[in-house]
């Protein structure tokens, strides 16, 4: 492998540590991450790069770019809330499409490759799982906002962009600015309050430290296109939420059935968007764990409190 330098955007956040983490310990690569905050909210150990970078400013976007010219850029930066996402349109806009724009002009302006993170929300359920050539059809303002984006990271030029989609990623991370979906299941359970789990929305969940190893695969091996990185496990958020008290040595029975018709939302979500991975195993070697292991990996791995 070949000497390669590399910028995350999105740096401080749940998918964007666990990339500085397994990218920056590979000795083959310079790692630049970026994101919003003075400083980065993780000490790997191993040496990275850092700077404040925001992807709504496409000025820093190109300084920042051209200075450090990276081989690969990858976008972990968005605008993620998907109730809010409605609400906040221009943001959400700005965010997940703009921004993607600005970094695919300066990358194709110094000839490097962009890999965009999007979202199985941009299905709308009507199938049981999708391929990557299943026609989207996004039923939320951010949905619509990542398929916009997808497109947009093309613009980087032919054979220079890569989208990755994933589903309910959890994981490691410090000083995240919210919790996740095994985070809020365990803080809850740990605090004796019941919860409500959606037992007609049908996930792959994606454990952070497999979706960063499918991705520095994907940079490895220069792949182009649309790949699906998510868990091998298709469930509900019920039986995920389940196993989550399960691993954790938490009452289950707190875990309490819903139906999505039973708690108002303002974004609509799709019933079944399941990613199917068969493309990334094939094609680049994804071999993502299975759910119980995945979370008894984070069990292990969890920061001391």
């Amino acid at each position: 492998m070949s000497f390669m330098r590399i910028l995350i955007t999105g740096a401080n956040g749940l998918l964007g540590q666990a990339l500085v983490r397994q990218l920056a310990s590979n000795v083959y690569l310079d790692v630049l991450a970026t994101g919003l905050d003075a400083s980065p909210r993780q000490e790997a150990p191993v040496s990275f790069g850092y700077a404040r970078m925001d992807i709504c400013n496409a000025q820093d976007i190109r300084l920042i770019i051209e200075d450090f010219e990276p081989q690969w850029v990858i976008n972990c930066a968005a605008f993620t809330q998907v109730d809010l996402c409605e609400q906040e349109r221009d943001r959400c806009w700005q965010i997940n499409v703009q921004g993607v724009e600005y970094l695919a002009n300066a990358c194709r302006r110094i000839g490097a490759r962009l890999l965009q993170v999007s979202t199985d929300f941009v299905f709308d359920g009507s199938l049981e799982m999708y391929q990557e050539n299943d026609r989207p059809n996004p039923l939320s303002f951010y949905g619509k906002s990542k398929l916009a984006g997808e497109n947009a990271a093309r613009k980087a030029g032919i054979d220079l962009w890569c989208v990755v989609r994933t589903s309910v990623v959890f994981g490691v991370a410090v000083q995240r600015a919210r919790e996740d979906f095994v985070g809020w299941v365990r803080n809850r359970l740990g605090g004796n309050s019941p919860i409500l789990a959606f037992t007609d929305q049908w996930r792959t969940p994606t454990y952070s430290y497999d979706l960063a190893k499918g991705i520095m695969q994907l940079v490895q091996r220069g792949a182009t296109g649309v790949f699906h990185l998510t868990g091998r496990d298709y469930v509900t958020m019920f039986n995920f939420a389940q196993t989550v008290a399960e691993t954790f040595s938490l009452d289950r029975t707190l875990v309490q059935p819903a139906s999505q018709p039973m708690i108002p939302m303002k974004a609509q979500r799709p019933v079944r968007s399941g990613l199917i991975i068969i493309k990334a195993e094939s094609e680049v070697g994804y071999r993502p764990m299975r759910l119980k292991s995945a979370l008894l990996h984070l069990k292990q791995h969890q920061p001391a409190a």
